[in-house]
């Protein structure tokens, strides 16, 4: 598929993008390259390949989940400038 010129300023236009002449026949080479390339990826036999979500097979990759003891709460307060009922005070931002 050939693209215009025409079609370029069209997407320049909807992408809110400046292009100049020079850049117009620039970006009207390169898009076309970009459809011709896809055309001939659709021209290869896909029949009996199953989709496929990645390009290797992927396994459940995420790690089991072990309980461990935290920080204790005074550890973690002990440096806090403010703090109330165990928790940190910080100043009110919203009225």
């Amino acid at each position: 598929m050939k693209i215009t010129e025409k079609e370029v300023e069209y997407v320049a236009k909807l992408a809110r993008l400046y292009v100049s002449d020079e850049e117009k026949e620039k970006l009207t080479k390169d898009m076309s390259a970009i459809i011709e390339f896809a055309d001939t990826l659709s021209k290869i036999d896909t029949d009996g390949v199953a989709p496929a979500a990645h390009a290797i097979p992927v396994q459940n990759v995420f790690r089991e989940d072990v309980v461990k003891d935290s920080y204790k709460r005074d550890d973690i307060l002990k440096n806090a400038p403010e703090k109330e009922a165990g928790c940190f005070s910080v100043p009110k931002v919203v009225e």
